[in-house]
């Protein structure tokens, strides 16, 4: 099983624990990746505004790259997939479009054109999807232990890009964490946005959400949350402390990478997993 992986920008610097798990867990669970030369950041859900059509060129021209390459993409991140699968939803269903944007990419010199031939999938769809990945894998280190999955937003809506799961309802992440030999907890700020594209804009909201997030995975008695999202992760567990002090709470939750969790589930070490490299959590995460 070999997948066109686009890593995103956030993995190639501030969550770089995350791109070194995702190599270490696709290797010890059988998946070949081979990254996207030559990638280009898929804009962030913040280059749309300063030009739509500029967006929907580099995401095509991500995504041609894989086409040439025979690939489906692979995505670790909630806003690339977002960003990629909307760029092809648009050109796919708008052949005016597409000529468009191909017409820029032949000018810009790239020497692809978008075709619409690869799929975009998640980490956590193609974990769910293939069970068999974890055959005689799992160790049984995340035995009674609580998990708070936290989705976010961006993979679960609009539904007509995403078209994964019911948005409001989701349940793969509960479904991976007891294949994984852990027990899911839902918790009522699952689904909620965890504020980080709205940062520098509204900062004490964004503090307050954060706060909110964690102090609602511990009322559920969660020992740690889990999510699909770099962008997630790094708001929760980097402001941490941030978000505690604005919903007056002493919750300290450790905040996983969906990677780092299987990584943990399937015998590696929090250091195998990189989780040295957080902010929130470090003597309170128990594995074993």
């Amino acid at each position: 099983m070999k997948y066109a992986l686009f890593p995103g920008c956030v993995l190639e610097g501030a969550a770089a624990e995350a791109y070194t798990s995702l190599k270490k867990v696709c290797e010890a669970i059988g998946l070949e990746i081979e990254e996207i030369q030559n990638w280009t950041c898929c804009g962030a859900s913040h280059a749309q505004g300063v030009s739509d059509l500029a967006s929907l060129a580099v995401n095509a021209r991500n995504i041609s790259i894989a086409e040439n390459l025979g690939l489906p993409i692979l995505t670790v991140c909630n806003t690339c997939t977002l960003q990629l699968r909307m760029a092809k939803y648009r050109l796919d269903h708008d052949t005016a479009l597409k000529a468009r944007v191909n017409g820029i990419l032949k000018e810009a010199g790239h020497p692809y054109e978008y075709k619409g031939t690869s799929e975009i999938t998640h980490f956590l769809w193609l974990l769910d999807q293939h069970p068999e990945l974890f055959e005689g894998k799992v160790t049984g280190a995340l035995a009674g232990m609580k998990v708070a999955g936290y989705y976010g937003c961006h993979i679960l809506r609009p539904h007509e890009v995403m078209n994964y799961e019911e948005g409001e309802h989701p349940e793969s992440l509960e479904r991976l964490i007891r294949r994984l030999g852990a027990e899911p907890v839902w918790f009522d700020a699952s689904r909620k946005c965890c504020g980080f594209h709205a940062q520098f804009g509204a900062e004490h909201d964004v503090m307050t959400v954060t706060g909110q997030i964690a102090a609602s995975a511990a009322r559920a008695d969660a020992s740690l949350v889990v999510t699909p999202c770099p962008l997630c992760q790094m708001q929760l567990d980097m402001y941490g402390p941030e978000g505690r002090e604005a919903v007056h709470s002493d919750t300290e939750m450790p905040i996983l990478h969906l990677q780092q969790l299987v990584g943990l589930a399937i015998g590696m070490s929090k250091e195998d997993v990189g989780f040295n490299r957080h902010v929130t959590g470090q003597s309170k995460l128990k594995i074993g």
